[in-house]
């Protein structure tokens, strides 16, 4: 349908298409992310500080690459960037400082807050870490 509509690729408006894929992917993050949160308590259903430990290392050294992996080259695929672009970017990410600041979050986020409210402290906590990123990677 678009190869039809614009010929080719090289005509078609990443933009556009980004305005409309951006409120269905955000419609998904939140179930999938809820979803995960679910299954770790079904797993671990005490708040220990070694369930939340667990639950962390299970979060931390599974889930998390797994989304960052699919999101940030969907991102940036969304945005025009090239494969060998995407992969610098996901190395930069990387070293920026989430490896500490991520683990700490959902340690304390499994151990203090209640399950039906760790959805929101991450995103609030994301809004900040991305806010960051985004001076980081623009800032001249």
């Amino acid at each position: 349908m678009i190869y039809s509509r614009y010929g080719s690729w090289k005509n078609h408006c990443v933009g556009n298409q980004a305005t409309w894929l951006l409120p269905w992917f955000c419609h998904l993050l939140g179930p999938v992310v809820g979803g995960w949160y679910r299954v770790l308590d079904r797993l671990l259903p005490r708040t220990t500080k070694a369930d939340a430990l667990k639950k962390m290392l299970l979060d931390q050294g599974c889930f998390a690459p797994c989304f960052l992996g699919c999101f940030l080259p969907l991102v940036g695929a969304l945005n025009g960037l090239s494969a060998q672009d995407n992969w610098a970017k996901l190395r930069r990410v990387s070293r920026a400082g989430g490896r500490w600041l991520w683990p700490a979050v959902q340690l304390a986020n499994f151990y203090l807050v209640p399950l039906h409210y760790r959805l929101a402290v991450v995103q609030c906590v994301a809004v900040l870490w991305n806010s960051y990123l985004s001076w980081k990677a623009h800032r001249l």
